[in-house]
């Protein structure tokens, strides 16, 4: 059963994302802002398959919490899906740079975030492997 952790700073957007992906066969663990997220790695003995990530939050920003994320050699190839509402041209190209492997918009497709984590997750697992 993969693992996953949704970190975004909105309980309800925590809620959504939690209840779509357990009902998919998801475990899912909770973060409040890219602060949280690190922590929570940092003290988590076993790392979550993916981690969902919103752009705008308190302390720390997605994309500022995944440059940490990649930049670290623990927590390097962990899929990561950021869903947000900010969906510029030049938010995706920054989330993209950032290390990102899909970028979902809000409101979103709670069977299309799904598929999205299957696939990053795989992509990360083969490469991995290979």
């Amino acid at each position: 059963m993969p693992r996953v952790l949704v970190v975004d700073d909105t309980p309800s957007i925590r809620l959504l994302i939690k209840t779509n992906l357990e009902l998919a066969g998801f475990t899912v663990e909770e973060a409040v802002d890219g602060v949280a997220c690190l922590e929570q790695l940092a003290a988590d003995s076993v790392l979550p398959d993916a981690i969902t990530i919103d752009v705008m939050m308190p302390r720390m920003d997605g994309i500022s919490t995944v440059t940490s994320l990649r930049n670290d050699p623990r927590t390097a190839n962990i899929a990561v899906v950021m869903v947000t509402t900010q969906n510029h041209p030049a938010d995706i190209q920054r989330a993209t740079e950032a290390g990102v492997d899909c970028f979902l918009v809000k409101p979103f497709d709670p069977d299309e975030l799904v598929d999205e984590l299957h696939r990053a997750i795989e992509v990360r697992t083969a490469r991995d492997n290979s």
